[in-house]
């Protein structure tokens, strides 16, 4: 083998340990922020057009890589917490992009729904979901991750809620302390 080739392995091999640990790092900082994260608290896992928001509690994070599996993997990571679950939502509008304007479109929604399957996912207007995040951006952290994909409104959205008290215990709660008033 000359010395060039040898070269050209080395950097390849180099460039594979980088990609590797860059994409190993995104989790093991999503690891390390999750414990810290609770309800009221956003995960997005963003296309690749995403726009870099400003607010002072929201914090973007490009990892690249496939879209799918990254959803797959930070909802692997919420899974693994016991203090929060997530409230997982997606743009409407992605049920209504034609495949002739958006060619993948629909292998990627079919990979979504398997991989959202059984998570109980809402659908609301993308301007619907922004309007949360920048209010929940006021005061709360949101987390975004981007990825290389390049197909509109398929950005999944994840609030995190109480993974310990539910809604409906809060409400029982509320109506026990608004009888004790009376």
């Amino acid at each position: 083998m000359t010395k060039n080739v040898k070269n050209i392995i080395r950097l390849l091999i180099a460039f594979t340990c980088l990609a590797a640990n860059a994409q190993a790092g995104w989790k093991k900082d999503l690891s390390e922020q999750l414990p810290l994260l609770g309800h009221r608290n956003w995960v997005v896992v963003a296309d690749s057009a995403y726009p870099l928001q400003i607010a002072p509690g929201i914090e973007t994070v490009y990892v690249g890589g496939n879209h799918v599996e990254v959803v797959s993997q930070v909802l692997d990571l919420i899974a693994q917490q016991k203090h929060v679950r997530p409230v997982i939502f997606i743009d409407a509008e992605l049920e209504h992009v034609a495949e002739t304007d958006a060619p993948g479109i629909e292998s990627l929604r079919a990979e979504l729904q398997s991989v959202l399957k059984g998570s109980g996912a809402q659908t609301l207007l993308h301007e619907a979901i922004i309007k949360q995040l920048d209010e929940a951006g006021e005061s709360f952290k949101v987390v975004i991750i981007k990825t290389d994909l390049v197909l509109p409104y398929t950005s999944v959205f994840i609030r995190l809620d109480c993974g310990y008290w539910s809604a409906e215990a809060e409400a029982a709660l509320r109506e026990s302390m608004r009888q004790g008033e009376e």
